[in-house]
């Protein structure tokens, strides 16, 4: 209680000690408030309030930029789909044209081949007919 009545003025010391600390912070409260401080407080209350709009301000420039950023990734998007059914619509027209062109390489498939087997042939019929001419000089000896 001695503490307590250190921090008091002269006047309050001699009244009667109270037990109950929310009347003292009353009678403190009816006290005027010197001029300094409410002009503290409102200077801190501006500050506060220029502070808080800064930040909600940047908060709500952030989720502009996140809007635009998913516009734009959403028009890449389309893009790219766009992109991609060309070249789906562009290789099916080359498979079909592969496809028309199937029965024709088969053809030449074949004709090699058969040009492989007419060349073999040829050196057969080359060397048979080198053997013949040698066998017809010494058949006229």
């Amino acid at each position: 209680m001695a503490a307590a009545a250190e921090g008091v003025p002269a006047t309050r010391r001699e009244e009667p000690a109270r037990d109950d600390a929310a009347v003292e912070t009353a009678e403190e409260a009816k006290e005027p408030a010197e001029a300094d401080i409410t002009e503290l407080c409102r200077d801190m209350f501006s500050k506060m309030a220029t502070y808080l709009t800064g930040e909600l301000t940047a908060t709500s420039e952030d989720y502009k930029l996140l809007e635009n950023m998913n516009k734009l990734t959403s028009l890449k998007y389309l893009e790219m789909k766009d992109i991609a059914i060309n070249i789906s619509r562009n290789l099916k027209d080359l498979n079909q044209k592969y496809a028309g062109l199937q029965p024709y390489l088969d053809q030449i498939n074949v004709i090699e081949e058969q040009v492989a087997a007419l060349e073999q042939a040829a050196y057969k019929l080359d060397a048979y007919s080198k053997k013949l001419a040698k066998y017809k000089k010494l058949e006229k000896r």
